[in-house]
């Protein structure tokens, strides 16, 4: 087994935003990633409540995807005039992937 070091990075923006998001996204050419819908917590702006009956391009979601450091630093720049208009985060951490070899 060996283990590959990546960047883990999440994204939380209003869900009206993600197709936006992944538009940004292919442009850096980020192969996967995973989306969570009708997050729910509290943060600066307050409490955010996860389930809208009506519409869910006003609940928050959050998109997370695992790659290396240069696309990491890609997707943080690429990102930086979007969050100059809108509201949301970006976390970065580190991350391993286990890769079996035989």
């Amino acid at each position: 087994m060996f283990l590959k070091e990546l960047k883990r990075v999440e994204i939380i923006l209003e869900g009206e935003h993600i197709d936006s998001l992944k538009r940004i996204l292919e442009k850096i050419e980020i192969g996967g990633y995973t989306i969570f819908h009708n997050l729910e917590g509290k943060g600066a702006k307050g409490y955010h409540e996860g389930r809208l009956l009506f519409n869910e391009e006003d609940a928050l979601v959050m998109l997370m995807t695992v790659v290396e450091e240069e696309k990491m630093e890609a997707i943080v720049k690429g990102l930086q005039p979007f969050f100059e208009k809108h509201s949301g985060r970006i976390f970065v951490s580190e991350a391993r992937m286990a890769l079996y070899v035989s």
